[in-house]
């Protein structure tokens, strides 16, 4: 265990394509004893200063990092884009190397993954994707471990996404493969994950045994489902294409009559935050089988194992 958690310090968290199973289950490991201890004295950041960079804004990206760190003993240092030159000129380069000189690790909260990626080849210290276009590991990691509370043993389980191919799909489809989680993607028609990513994920998951499947039906991806998961139908810098939207999605609203196809004691997932009406009925996110708020705090738990574990 001591082998495996020097593997992890300094180490990037961009992706949990670069995380092997046995480290993805450490992760969890951990932030399931830090929700279990809480209260207790574990300041593995005292003296340190974490940078949280947000281009992108956010409320339980900000919250549950600031609090992760602190609870560490760390100091967080919020910076948006008004606070940083990356938007007048300076390079992602050179605030790269700047911000290794004064902080332990970077998060960061942006659109383009490839802002993310190079601010990781140039800094010297760790950099957490809070989230970019492609990709949501943070989340995708918190919703393991609400999947493991609810459901025990994850392998073998089958999650169910209904909605858009995006950064959060990516990211569960990344999840199952290192974890042994089946996991169903259904999407309209216009609106599949990236292609790219189901092929690295699919290579990941021989090594697992878990089942990645997309397709168009929503009532056939449910079917027999553990778990029921949506997102937003339009993300931030998407809002152009907000009626359009409404309309190619509106067949893949979870409701009452889609979950019942799940297994009677399916958990309904969402990352929050949710247009009731829209990609959920209120029956559903407000009814006994969700576990959205559960979700919500285990970003908290799941970044404190990371920046432990990183820093």
């Amino acid at each position: 265990m001591t082998g495996l958690s020097d593997a992890l310090r300094g180490r990037d968290f961009l992706s949990l394509h670069d995380f092997t199973p046995a480290e993805v289950a450490l992760l969890l490991d951990l932030a399931a004893q830090l929700k279990g201890d809480q209260g207790a004295d574990c300041h593995p950041l005292r003296g340190k200063a974490v940078a949280l960079v947000f281009q992108k804004p956010s409320t339980r990206t900000r919250i549950s990092f600031e609090v992760a760190v602190g609870q560490l003993g760390g100091q967080p240092l919020y910076l948006n884009a008004a606070d940083l030159q990356l938007g007048r000129g300076e390079t992602v380069a050179d605030t790269a190397r700047v911000l290794s000189r004064y902080v332990a690790a970077v998060m960061i909260r942006t659109f383009a993954h490839a802002e993310a990626e190079e601010l990781a080849r140039h800094a010297t210290v760790p950099v957490i994707n809070g989230l970019t276009d492609r990709l949501h590991p943070c989340q995708a990691l918190a919703d393991l471990l609400t999947l493991r509370e609810r459901k025990g043993e994850l392998a073998g389980l089958r999650l169910s996404y209904v909605g858009d191919g995006n950064n959060v799909a990516h990211s569960l489809l990344f999840a199952g493969a290192k974890t042994g989680v089946d996991v169903r993607v259904a999407h309209p028609p216009g609106f599949a994950p990236d292609p790219e990513v189901l092929r690295a994920a699919r290579e990941d998951a021989r090594e697992t045994g878990a089942r990645l499947e997309v397709g168009t039906d929503p009532a056939a991806a449910v079917a027999g489902a553990d778990a029921v998961y949506t997102d937003v139908w339009t993300s931030m810098g998407q809002e152009s294409e907000r009626e359009g939207r409404r309309a190619a999605f509106r067949p893949y609203q979870v409701d009452a009559a889609l979950m019942s196809r799940a297994k009677p004691d399916a958990v309904f997932l969402h990352c929050l935050p949710a247009h009731r009406g829209e990609e959920v009925a209120a029956e559903v996110i407000d009814g006994p089988a969700s576990a959205v708020f559960d979700q919500a705090e285990n970003r908290l738990h799941a970044q404190k194992a990371l920046l432990a574990l990183l820093v």
